[in-house]
């Protein structure tokens, strides 16, 4: 059979792999465009797949045992019985299958189908090759958990994905909710903790996902083209890895770029005339409801002083036992109108009580609506495609969108699932907590005895509850616009974007270190005339710090000025500074390998990074880039923040002039492999968030830049574009590629794309797999 043949309704697609291991696939249909992303992607990821599909099948309890931790890919779940709880109470709710029962662009387009029927038959038919026996991945080699799929995983997982900021982040809470005892059953509402601000603003960080993306537009390129950074930080183990590939069905698709595992579609990438970048956008995409109960009967709640009923649901786990036999648990998970009950989250006291309990409703509840977007952006032509394809299904879940096309075009929009809460909506329906927490944070806390409290709906959106498109905030402009995961209000500093609801994000509010670093970064290179392909790679990878720029010399000066040489620290005792104040003082304020003092100088801001009374001189609305600055040196939790970071290294064995590379790596395949990049704190736009191990310092990365991608469009109809995937295609440690892009990200080298059949095709390194079903 070949591809021809594939249109009468076989399963075919060729798979082209070039330099690195990235596939080219390429179909006559979607179907065979599925089957052949299912396979490649199996073929390199098989156990971090398997354990997706596990923790949605909610199965991990049966295998794994019930205590050892849940997948923290996919929710903030303890422990494999409170995930497997939550993921059970979802798929016996039949929420996804309602969803797919509907038509677009509630439910999926034909082709997306297609493509997910695809997808798990190309998955299954690499199983079926493998078997379970032959998987080289030691990880899931052999594993009885390993199993084909259905459609169902796949949606299911799309699903767990697009509620992962919100349910997914109260797991323990919802798995854990039940109805008070009769000792509890008078119990009033838990007061308020002091620092229940700080707490919810902990807790709404998304886990320490974020991202950068520039759009270069005409007026800021040489060749008065567009061009687009796209540099998201997502996890570099586990589920939520991006896997690169360029998908083709002649005519219909032809794109390439970065998917999170498990999704058979580009979700960050190019075509040949538009590019496109998601940064983790600052809409809060849920709500609380504070419930009334009823006296005496603390699973009926009122509304408008009539009594409703919680709908409750018994579920049921299998659980492996130490002995390895089998049990089941089973648990009564409760929900009412506005959705599931829970116990605890967002670091509040949210306790189910004689007289009061709280429930969460998730705006992308039901929400599989990205794949459609995705498929859309991957068909774009220009920026007003992009703007028709978020908004037509309105499913990206809580990323905002960046852009840019051949004209030059740059866009910046955040038309996401944002609930339908105005000002005068939470001014009214606020508690006394949510009064609190909703000015900061964007997080509702409504009162849920009054009917009038319902989120509202715009004509425009697809389903009730949220806000249209035309009500989201989308900014064009001709010179650049950015986004660093602070809110839209600053996509441009010459043209701050306002007029939009808080739950949306905040308004002339600080603005973080990597927002102002890109900003300043920008606005240099355009006074040095404007941007080229490598302009934009060498900006990436200076790995300046804003925050080492501006605070470093001011700390250096501090550090000298310590009496005795020796600094506070937090136990009240103090520490030599010895070598320190000149490696501050001499630090290159970047965050490359060799750089000396960098990682004091982390190490040291971690501390800092949330203190108050900070800088001297305060935030400035009117000078957002240039304020807050000026370190308060005298502020005595920075000096002692500094003696600790002393002490820290000086307990790890780390001289504080050691160049950073040293103790800032990772190792694969028994080979030590340095890595340059800071934390967001510092303002480092490559941001890289280690694992640190007081022993021997950061020898592991827990997320930070993943797939990144700088598109430039010139005359020629083949996009000019570069890429990296810097923990490369495969977590198989006996893959060719596992590790080869992870040594081009510690050089700094970057990966040319194969876009055009012409580059693919001239590959030395081409190698075909033509895969036919059998």
């Amino acid at each position: 059979m070949d591809l021809r043949d594939a249109s009468r309704g076989g399963l075919a697609a060729d798979i082209r792999y070039t330099e690195y291991g990235v596939p080219h696939i390429k179909a006559a249909n979607f179907a065979g465009l599925g089957y052949g992303y299912g396979f490649a992607a199996a073929k390199d990821n098989i156990c971090a797949l398997a354990d997706i599909y596990l923790t949605v099948g909610a199965e991990r309890s049966r295998y794994l045992g019930p205590d050892a931790s849940g997948n923290t890919a996919y929710g903030a779940a303890q422990s494999n019985l409170n995930s497997d709880l939550y993921f059970r109470q979802v798929n016996d709710s039949g929420v996804v299958e309602r969803v797919l029962d509907a038509p677009p662009p509630v439910g999926p387009r034909a082709e997306v189908r297609e493509l997910i029927r695809g997808y798990v038959a190309g998955y299954n038919r690499y199983l079926r090759d493998t078997g379970v026996a032959g998987i080289s991945d030691p990880a899931c080699r052999g594993a009885a958990w390993v199993r084909p799929i259905t459609e169902i995983d796949v949606y299911r997982h799309v699903h767990a994905l697009s509620t992962l900021v919100a349910q997914g982040q109260v797991i323990d809470g919802i798995a854990q909710a039940a109805p008070p005892g009769p000792v509890r059953s008078s119990a009033a509402t838990e007061p308020v903790p002091a620092d229940a601000l700080d707490r919810v603003r902990r807790a709404l960080g998304h886990g320490g996902m974020g991202s950068n993306a520039i759009a270069i537009g005409s007026d800021g390129t040489a060749n008065r083209r567009g061009l687009l950074l796209g540099n998201p930080h997502y996890f570099w183990h586990g589920g939520m890895r991006f896997w690169q590939s360029q998908l083709t069905v002649p005519g219909r698709l032809d794109v390439s770029g970065g998917g999170l595992l498990g999704v058979p579609l580009v979700q960050i990438g190019f075509n040949r005339d538009v590019a496109w970048s998601h940064t983790v956008a600052r809409p809060t995409t849920f709500g609380l409801y504070q419930l009334q109960l009823v006296p005496g009967a603390p699973t009926t709640y009122l509304v408008d002083g009539s009594p409703e009923q919680m709908t409750s649901r018994q579920v049921a786990v299998e659980v492996r036992n130490q002995d390895g036999s089998l049990s089941t648990v089973e648990r009564t998970l409760y929900s009412t109108r506005y959705g599931p009950v829970l116990s605890s989250g967002f670091n509040l006291p949210l306790s189910w009580t004689g007289t009061s309990a709280y429930a969460i409703r998730d705006a992308n509840q039901g929400n599989l609506r990205g794949l459609n977007t995705w498929f859309e952006l991957g068909q774009a032509h220009n920026a007003r495609d992009v703007v028709r394809a978020l908004s037509r299904s309105q499913g990206v879940p809580w990323l905002n969108t960046v852009a840019t096309d051949r004209s030059g075009q740059a866009l910046y929009a955040d038309i996401q699932v944002v609930p339908h809460v105005t000002d005068e909506l939470a001014a009214r329906c606020n508690t006394g907590l949510g009064a609190k927490t909703f000015p900061n944070t964007g997080m509702t806390i409504f009162d849920g005895s009054r009917g009038d409290c319902a989120w509202g709906n715009d004509p425009d959106a697809p389903v009730p509850g949220i806000f249209g498109p035309r009500r989201m905030p989308v900014q064009a402009r001709t010179d650049y616009v950015g986004n660093f995961n602070d809110s839209a209000w600053l996509s441009n500093p010459h043209q701050p974007i306002t007029g939009y609801p808080r739950i949306m994000g905040a308004i002339a509010t600080e603005r973080n270190p990597r927002t102002r670093m890109g900003f300043t970064v920008v606005e240099e290179q355009l006074a040095r005339g404007g941007f080229s392909r490598q302009a934009m790679q060498d900006l990436l990878f200076d790995d300046r710090s804003w925050v080492g720029e501006r605070a470093a010399a001011d700390t250096a000066k501090m550090c000298a000025s310590f009496p005795d040489g020796r600094a506070p620290t937090s136990g009240g005792g103090t520490v030599e500074v010895g070598r320190a104040c000149t490696a501050l003082s001499e630090w290159d304020r970047r965050m490359t390998t060799g750089s000396r003092g960098g990682l004091l100088f982390e190490r040291y801001w971690l501390r800092v990074a949330e203190l108050d009374d900070l800088w001297r001189v305060p935030f400035n609305p009117a000078e957002p880039v240039a304020t807050p600055n000026t370190l308060n040196t005298a502020n005595p939790s920075v000096q002692r923040a500094l003696g600790d970071a002393i002490a820290e290294l000086r307990i790890a064995g780390i001289e504080p002039d050691a160049p950073l590379g040293e103790n800032h790596y990772v190792v694969r395949d028994g080979s030590r492999i340095v890595i340059h990049g800071g934390t967001e704190a510092q303002g480092v736009l490559n941001a890289i968030n280690p694992i640190w191990d007081p022993a021997q310092g950061n020898t592991e990365v827990w997320d930070g830049s993943s797939y990144i991608q700088v598109v430039s469009f010139t005359n020629d109809r083949c996009p000019d574009a570069t890429t990296l995937l810097t923990y490369s295609e495969s977590s198989d440690p006996s893959s060719p590629h596992f590790a080869d892009q992870t040594h081009l990200f510690s050089a700094s080298r970057w990966v040319r794309a194969r876009f055009c059949e012409r580059d693919i095709r001239s590959s030395p390194v081409l190698r075909v797999v033509r895969l036919r079903e059998r």
